[in-house]
């Protein structure tokens, strides 16, 4: 069994982004600055059949699946995504026993954060710039609303080549494993560096508790200028600030926990009904797999 990980007090640099940047690539322009209530596509659509293969051997958990997931989705293309959903070559591995690394290491665009158990990879980060610049320091957060991804109702969408990928709550998912706040979040996924990845409750102290994030919107404006105004509202990622102790969980947005799955306690990722909803750094080293980005 896993054993519980270091948890650490002081605080992580919130880098987000990553400047992956070619002459080739093109971002989309945006000048918004106020969140909106998030307009989800209804789930009404059968993707197809799911394939997804989980097997431990030799100190390691291999995925291979075909990307489809194991329930209803949005209808692909619609207004805000205009590529359709296919099949993918799913190959993962992380270790059976990970261990945690000395300091945090932050999610950077162009790595899944994890996979869930039907295969889906969670990928919370968004190609999407204030003013259409990597370089300005200002990512949308792609839960905020402000701009539209055509995400469906389990905060979910497609990118160019087809690939489904999680945003935020997979509803669909864990509504097929039956979660529900009562008791410990059924085993949702695995994170790149082994960890699992649970819902919203865990067991802490013996009793089922509901798991909450650490992050606070700043307090007051933007600095506007060559950078965007407006309050911090949560448009954009840095609208956000890690404050430890404000939630149960640490800036990886992960704790100690006892599940079904280890019942000698482990350290685990909690998805969490608010920001950031998937974890955006990593406690322990992520497998080269999960990176899809350049080399």
């Amino acid at each position: 069994m896993l054993k519980p990980a270091v948890l650490w007090g002081s605080s992580l640099t919130f880098a987000v982004i990553a400047t992956i940047t070619t002459a080739q690539h093109r971002f989309r322009y945006h000048d918004e600055t106020t969140t909106r209530p998030l307009i989800l596509q209804p789930a009404t659509i059968d993707p197809g059949v799911s394939y997804v293969d989980l097997t431990e051997a030799k100190n390691r958990v291999s995925v291979s699946a075909n990307g489809i997931p194991d329930h209803l989705v949005g209808r692909f293309p619609n207004r805000g995504n205009p590529h359709g959903l296919s099949e993918q070559r799913v190959n993962l591995s992380v270790p059976a026993h990970p261990k945690p690394s000395r300091t945090p290491k932050p999610l950077e665009l162009g790595w899944n954060f994890g996979v869930s158990i039907d295969g889906v990879v969670f990928d919370p980060l968004a190609v999407e710039y204030w003013n259409g610049d990597p370089r300005s320091g200002w990512s949308y957060n792609a839960l905020g609303g402000a701009i539209s991804l055509g995400l469906d109702e389990n905060h979910a969408h497609v990118q160019p080549g087809g690939k489904y990928h999680y945003h935020g709550i997979p509803t669909g998912l864990i509504e097929l494993l039956e979660y529900t706040p009562t008791r410990h979040s059924p085993l949702v996924g695995y994170a790149a560096d082994g960890f699992p990845i649970y819902a919203m409750t865990g067991i802490e102290d013996g009793n089922v508790t509901q798991m909450t994030s650490s992050y606070q919107l700043k307090n007051g404006n933007r600095p506007g200028g060559s950078a965007p105004d407006g309050k911090f509202d949560g448009t954009f990622n840095e609208d956000y600030v890690y404050r430890a102790g404000t939630g149960n969980l640490d800036e990886c947005n992960g704790g100690f926990t006892v599940s079904p799955e280890y019942p000698s306690g482990t350290y685990a990722y909690f998805l969490t009904e608010n920001y950031p909803v998937i974890p955006r750094c990593f406690t322990g080293t992520p497998d080269d797999s999960f990176r899809f980005g350049r080399r």
